[in-house]
């Protein structure tokens, strides 16, 4: 399926192309992201002790976020047992988040482990939380073979930014 925009995939593919290629060594991009000061950047929206929220690059659905644990894990029975309560309650902070800022109808939240299974960095494992309207499904992805993203992904972080600040008290 192809996506109608995607303005700043230039700079992601800028900034990739300049990245070194990754050896088995070498920490995963979400380990990298995480480990960088650059959460707006890196759309990083919260960070917890065991595991962070990020948007997703390139978005399913408008919202499209991942939960991931700090630590590169690629099967689910590896991951603690504060890890898994960790991404539970990242999960549903991140609901309450997505309904708050965008109402949505609904919500595919899951997993892809295992290349097979089409992880696309299956040495990391991460939650998918994507937000769904019944009316997400138009003629455009039917007919057209595309999906439309109606808002941009600085936009969509800006607002669940103002979600997330309005509920975690100040210090």
């Amino acid at each position: 399926m192809e996506r109608m925009w995607s303005p700043w995939r230039s700079q992601h593919i800028d900034r990739m192309s300049t990245a070194p290629i990754r050896d088995d060594d070498e920490q995963s991009l979400f380990a990298r992201l995480a480990a960088e000061d650059r959460d707006e950047d890196n759309l990083i929206l919260w960070r917890g002790e065991h595991v962070f929220v990020i948007m997703n690059l390139y978005p399913y659905n408008n919202g499209h976020l991942m939960i991931i644990p700090f630590r590169e894990v690629a099967d689910y029975e590896d991951l603690t047992t504060d890890e898994q309560l960790a991404i539970a309650q990242a999960t549903e902070r991140c609901i309450r988040w997505l309904r708050a800022a965008l109402h949505p109808e609904g919500f595919n939240v899951g997993m892809n482990l295992g290349r097979a299974a089409g992880a696309g960095l299956p040495r990391h494992l991460h939650v998918h939380v994507v937000p769904r309207w019944s009316a997400d499904t138009n003629f455009m992805a039917t007919v057209g073979d595309t999906k439309v993203i109606p808002e941009a992904l600085r936009q969509t972080y800006h607002k669940l930014r103002t979600v997330i600040a309005e509920e975690t008290p100040s210090s």
